[in-house]
């Protein structure tokens, strides 16, 4: 999950809003949600996973590489030291244009399923360990969604916090309002326009030779 019950307490949700296991539900719910919309997970995972080699130096992944423990060919292990090739993942710096690997000489061999990675998966950013960790936006989106889910739908007060972001007329004294036509200034995404914008930057862009 992208944040903690314990993140949710220090924004002021009270046991009496939310008991610790419905934080708990409501948290992973948005952390699913999350990983839908972008395309990506934003924690390190670990996974051996299969691929089809294409016959070219690069393989594309389908998420970014956090650290490898295993790289075979065909189930024969080969070395993916620095000297023979090169990882594009995570941490993600500046400049990342999507997570691939790539053979200093030689290239990934046509087959179907004979490429095998073992690694630490994840989108993360630097934070001064190995791992990085989940961008603080993502983080903050998540909490947001959590927060968002408290009250019913129905409710009042849920209903007027989905749509003040739209209001740009109001007359208090006869308790009217004119709602602005939904011009979201980034695809949407969650509904929340809020959580759209943290998130937009963090969308999967399409990859050659990615599912």
């Amino acid at each position: 999950m992208y944040a903690t019950v314990a993140d949710m307490r220090a924004e002021g949700v009270t046991p009496a809003m939310a008991g610790d296991t419905r934080l708990a539900v409501i948290l992973d719910e948005a952390t699913r949600t999350i990983d839908k919309v972008t395309g990506w997970h934003f924690e390190p995972l670990s996974a051996t996973l299969h691929f089809d080699g294409r016959g070219t130096p690069s393989l594309w992944l389908p998420v970014p590489p956090i650290r490898l423990y295993r790289l075979a060919l065909y189930g024969a292990d080969v070395s993916f030291s620095k000297e023979r090739l090169v990882v594009v993942g995570a941490p993600v710096g500046p400049g990342f244009d999507g997570p691939r690997l790539t053979f200093r000489h030689g290239v990934f061999p046509r087959g179907e399923g004979n490429v095998t990675v073992g690694a630490r998966w994840g989108y993360t950013e630097a934070d001064g360990t190995p791992e990085g960790c989940t961008p603080p936006a993502i983080r903050r989106a998540c909490m947001l969604l959590v927060l968002r889910s408290l009250s019913p739908l129905a409710d009042e007060a849920s209903q007027e916090e989905r749509t003040r972001w739209r209001v740009v007329e109001e007359r208090t004294r006869e308790q009217s309002y004119r709602l602005d036509s939904v011009r979201p200034s980034v695809r949407p995404l969650t509904g929340e326009p809020e959580v759209d914008v943290l998130l937009a930057p963090y969308v999967k862009p399409a990859l050659p030779g990615a599912a």
